[in-house]
């Protein structure tokens, strides 16, 4: 009987070669990039990892990141420990493994029970309402934000108000309405924070950007 190489073994590769071999074509797509010349050895990880969580190497022309927005994160996970999601998504995505080493904690409470009776109470969406419940776990943390741009907008609110004070943010939430708007909004501001500007982003380059800190940290 013809016995024919599995899409398997003819495909697959182990988890570390896959990370390796991902980083390495990352690297060659990016090659004579100008954006990417300009960061630091921190930022480029982080750059390739978030090119690697979408496929897509023309992303790299819409990262954005404030001067200190690596350090700060690298402070605050060293430091208060605390991931803040606006989604289950985006706490998922993120390594158990690396959190565990590094005794970080992740929040999110999108799904809580009383953040959908306060979305009710306040005619507004849960993901607003998730972001406000969450405003005593912010301050000094790093604060992801992978889905909605109206959790971003409220964030941004938080903030502009003085409520919260998180030592970095990540804001790539995915969409048209009001998307490219929210990181714009975010881009103009001084709190420290990666960005990924107009419609693109999700909950798995969140992630990948919390991921790419905490290897970041261990180093």
């Amino acid at each position: 009987m013809y016995s024919r190489m599995t899409l398997v073994e003819k495909y697959a590769l182990l988890p570390d070669e896959i990370d390796r071999q991902s980083l390495v074509m990352v690297a060659e797509s990016l090659e004579g990039d100008e954006s990417e010349a300009q960061l630091s050895p921190a930022e480029r990880y982080v750059l390739h990892r978030i090119v690697r969580a979408e496929g897509d190497p023309a992303i790299s022309a819409d990262v954005r990141f404030t001067n200190n927005a690596v350090d700060a994160a690298l402070k605050s996970l060293r430091d208060t420990r605390r991931v803040v999601t606006d989604v289950r998504m985006v706490q998922v995505g993120i390594s158990r493994a690396a959190l565990s080493r590094r005794g970080v904690e992740t929040d999110c409470l999108i799904d809580a029970p009383a953040v959908a009776e306060r979305a009710r109470r306040e005619g507004t969406t849960r993901s607003v309402a998730a972001v406000r419940e969450l405003a005593p776990q912010m301050d000094g943390a790093v604060v992801a934000i992978g889905n909605a741009p109206t959790a971003l907008l409220a964030l941004l609110d938080l903030i502009d108000s003085e409520r919260v004070s998180p030592a970095m943010v990540i804001g790539m939430p995915v969409g048209f309405v009001a998307c490219p708007e929210s990181k714009a909004e975010l881009a103009a501001r001084d709190v420290p924070h990666i960005t990924i500007l107009g419609r693109r982003g999700g909950s798995s380059a969140a992630a990948a950007t919390v991921n790419a800190l905490l290897d970041l940290l261990e180093e």
